[in-house]
């Protein structure tokens, strides 16, 4: 990934973290809130995306960050969509462990 692009990321992460959100931040669809943020970034090397989560209070979650490779149009590949699920529902248990220890221990 391109450092422009990192540092583009990093800056709304950077932001996410304080609560607020970069101007570039929409809500990733298929999520149904606005707590599933995506932050695309066009670069001369292609597409990148960023996904991240802050629907988990005090917390922000990278879900996942990658180059789109798609050519069907501006949709999200199902396989992407899928990790992004999986990985949504393995920060929502970490979150939740990190709440309540005597349940478990985060993954």
């Amino acid at each position: 990934m391109p450092e422009d692009v990192k540092d583009i990321f990093g800056h709304a992460l950077d932001l996410a973290q304080a609560g607020l959100k970069h101007v570039d931040a929409k809500p990733l669809k298929g999520f149904g809130s606005a707590g599933i943020l995506e932050v695309v970034e066009n670069d001369e090397g292609g597409t990148f995306r960023a996904v991240y989560t802050v629907r988990l209070r005090g917390w922000v979650y990278v879900l996942h960050c990658f180059q789109k490779k798609s050519t069907k149009g501006i949709e999200t590949p199902k396989a992407d969509i899928d990790l992004i699920k999986s990985r949504l529902k393995d920060a929502i248990e970490h979150h939740a462990a990190l709440r309540h220890p005597t349940k478990g221990a985060p993954k």
